[in-house]
C-alpha cells in the first residue's frame, strides 16, 4: 500500500515540486495524499484524515513547522515528519522533537526515496520494540555544520559544564544536551562509570587501579582507541566489574 503523504508548505510551486518527486517514486510507493499551504490547515486536515508522513517545510507565516510537528503529535494518529527547508541550522532542533529526516533544499529524489524508505520500515515494524526507533547517530553542530557522529563510533561521553564531550577514537565533539538523557536513550550500548560519564560497553578493555587528583585513590576504566583513563565512582563499579565479567 501505498504511504500516504501530506506537503504543507506555503509556496504553491513548492508543493507542485514535492507531488512531482512523489510522483516519480516507486520504492516505496508514495502519494500526495493531501496538501496545506500553512500549519493552521495542515493541523484541520491531520486531525480527520490519517498520514504516514507530513513533508514540512519550516518557516511558513503563522505558526512554523516546528510548532506544527509539536502539535502533530497529539492527533488521533500522529503522522511521522521529515522537515523540508532551505535552513540546516535548524537540524538539531528538528531531530530532538523526533522528526524522521531533515531535507534540505533543493530536494533530490534519492534523498526523497531513502526518508520515505525509513517510513517504510518503521510501518513494517510497528510491533518490533521501541528502539529501533532511536537513530544510531548523534546530531552535533560545530562551527556552523550539522555533523551526524554514528554511536558505534563513539566511545565514551562525558558531562563538562552544559555541554557533553561526544568522544571517538579521531575526535572529540562538542553535544548540547543532557548525559542523563543520553543515557535514558541510549543506555543499552553505553555503561554509566561516573556521574559525569559514560562508555561504550564494547569499548571497555580493562578496570585499573588508578590516582585521580579530586577524589584520590580509585578505579579506572581503560578503553580501546585512546589513551586517557575515566574514573569510576565506588557507586558504579559493580556494573563495571559486571559489564567485564569480574566478580570482585
Amino acid at each position: 500500500m501505498a504511504l500516504q503523504v501530506l506537503i504543507v508548505d506555503d509556496e504553491p510551486l513548492a508543493r507542485r515540486r514535492r507531488r512531482a518527486l512523489l510522483a516519480d517514486c516507486r520504492e516505496p510507493e508514495a502519494v500526495a495524499a493531501a496538501e496545506a499551504g500553512s500549519a493552521a490547515q495542515a493541523l484541520a486536515l491531520a486531525q480527520h484524515q490519517r498520514f504516514d508522513v507530513v513533508l514540512l517545510d519550516i518557516h511558513m507565516p503563522g505558526a512554523d513547522g516546528m510548532q506544527l510537528a509539536a502539535a502533530l503529535r497529539h492527533v488521533p494518529e500522529p503522522p511521522r515528519v521529515v522537515f523540508v527547508t532551505a535552513h540546516p541550522e535548524h537540524a538539531v532542533a528538528a531531530f530532538e522533537i523526533e522528526a524522521l529526516d531533515y531535507l534540505t533544499k533543493p530536494v533530490r529524489l534519492e534523498r526523497l526515496r531513502t526518508a520515505l524508505q525509513k517510513m517504510e520500515r518503521l510501518a513494517q515494524n510497528q510491533s518490533a520494540p521501541e528502539a529501533d526507533l532511536t537513530p544510531d547517530w548523534l546530531l552535533i553542530t560545530e562551527r556552523g555544520a550539522t555533523l551526524r557522529v554514528p554511536l558505534a563510533e563513539v566511545l565514551y561521553l562525558k558531562a563538562e559544564l552544559k555541554y557533553v564531550t561526544v568522544r571517538t577514537a579521531t575526535a572529540s565533539h562538542l553535544l548540547d544536551g543532557s548525559l542523563h538523557q543520553l543515557e535514558e536513550r541510549h543506555g543499552a550500548r553505553f555503561l554509566r562509570v561516573h556521574r559525569n560519564a559514560l562508555v561504550a560497553r564494547n569499548a571497555i578493555r580493562a578496570l585499573v587501579r588508578h590516582h585521580d587528583p579530586e577524589e584520590g585513590e580509585g578505579w579506572a576504566v581503560r578503553l580501546a582507541g585512546v589513551d586517557e583513563l575515566l574514573s569510576v565512582s565506588r557507586r558504579q563499579l559493580p556494573a563495571v566489574r559486571a559489564a567485564l565479567g569480574v566478580e570482585r
